[in-house]
């Protein structure tokens, strides 16, 4: 499998565990739900205006960033089911900015 592919999978998975989340676990009201997802999803929709997948993968990656310092403070600070999600999505973006490396340097 490319390093493209994976980073496209990263990339969704990321985007799915932020709907499962924020959507479905979190025990928010749910007039809010819609809200909080926006939110939770606009820095992983907005790299998808680039033009060409290699540019919209790296967009996807500097937006992983915000998601890879959540992960780790949810991890740190919180217990049980809320520090595997924060574990999930710490390793998620971390395996999205390696992916997004190999195929940055495959394209040169």
């Amino acid at each position: 499998m490319s390093a493209l592919r994976v980073g496209q999978l990263a990339w969704l998975s990321l985007a799915l565990l932020q709907v499962l989340w924020h959507g479905w676990l979190r025990a928010a009201p749910p007039e809010l739900i819609p809200v909080v997802l926006a939110l939770a999803l606009l820095p992983l929709a907005l790299p998808l205006l680039a033009r060409s997948a290699v540019r919209r993968l790296w967009w996807a990656a500097v937006a992983a960033l915000l998601y890879f310092s959540h992960g780790v403070m949810v991890a740190w600070a919180m217990h049980g089911l809320p520090r595997a999600l924060g574990c999930s999505e710490l390793l998620l973006a971390v395996l999205l900015i390696g992916a997004t490396g190999a195929a940055g340097r495959r394209a040169r």
